[in-house]
């Protein structure tokens, strides 16, 4: 997994310190849907696919 950029991670901290509670929400959706195109390109295909039968037991209430 890649690390994070320490300078990054400061200036996004800043950034939020600023913002209004509803520039917050609106700014960590936004990088939610990104985060999660971003980790679907690097899983693999067993990976989704026990990632997706995971979630089907949770649903359905069955146990792995």
């Amino acid at each position: 997994m890649r690390r994070k950029n320490p300078a990054a991670v400061a200036l996004a901290k800043l950034r939020a310190a600023s913002m209004t509670d509803e520039e917050r929400k609106q700014s960590a959706r936004k990088a939610g849907l990104v985060g999660g195109k971003a980790r679907a390109r690097v899983l693999t295909k067993e990976q989704r696919q026990e990632i997706a039968r995971k979630a089907a037991a949770a649903r359905w209430g069955k146990k792995l």
